[in-house]
């Protein structure tokens, strides 16, 4: 006969196999979402417009990006004129490049990757939610006030760090003397 208590042991051991194996099933089997429900939480989150604000940001960058290579040169009007096309061909390649038509493949991957079906409904029911929409609402101020404190902070970190640069002595090269002419021995 079997004592109680390794009977009773057995059948929790046999319950915590169980658990851990539908723990285990459930995460491994999750539901991937469907294209429309990704579709529905990228419309709820408006990623679409996100995405479109994007571009000019992205079209500035490049702009101060061809203006600080090209400062200080003269150039011909057959040189400006080239410039400004390789800036157009440019724009156009980036807002190709980040359209939706282009980008909601690579979002819908992401997703796919990233949320199980589940996830993807209480995050799209979150962003259709009053809450959700105040906070897309908020969200640009919400970073330009995040930008602003990392700026504040950041600054007297820097201010340091350049007072600690100033202090390294620098001790100049020594002189270089010009080569010697070598002496061809026969």
């Amino acid at each position: 006969m079997i004592p109680a208590s390794l009977t009773a042991a057995r059948r929790l051991c046999r319950l915590l196999l169980v658990t851990v194996a539908l723990a285990c099933a459930g995460t491994a089997f999750a539901a991937e979402p469907t294209d429309a429900d990704i579709d529905r939480l990228l419309k709820a989150s408006r990623a679409e417009s996100l995405l479109a604000g994007m571009v000019p940001q992205m079209e500035a960058v490049q702009q101060q990006e061809f203006d600080k290579h090209f400062a200080g040169q003269t150039m011909t009007e057959e040189q400006k004129a080239e410039v400004a096309r390789i800036e157009a061909k440019t724009q156009e390649i980036v807002r190709k490049a980040l359209s939706w038509e282009q980008m909601r493949p690579v979002y819908l991957d992401v997703y796919k990757k990233t949320y199980t079906r589940e996830d993807v409904r209480a995050i799209t029911k979150f962003y259709e939610s009053a809450a959700g929409q105040r906070m897309l609402d908020k969200n640009p101020a919400l970073m330009q006030n995040i930008f602003s404190a990392v700026q504040l902070k950041m600054v007297p970190m820097l201010e340091e760090l350049q007072g600690e640069i100033r202090n390294i002595p620098v001790t100049p090269p020594p002189p270089v003397s010009p080569p010697q002419k070598r002496r061809r021995t026969r």
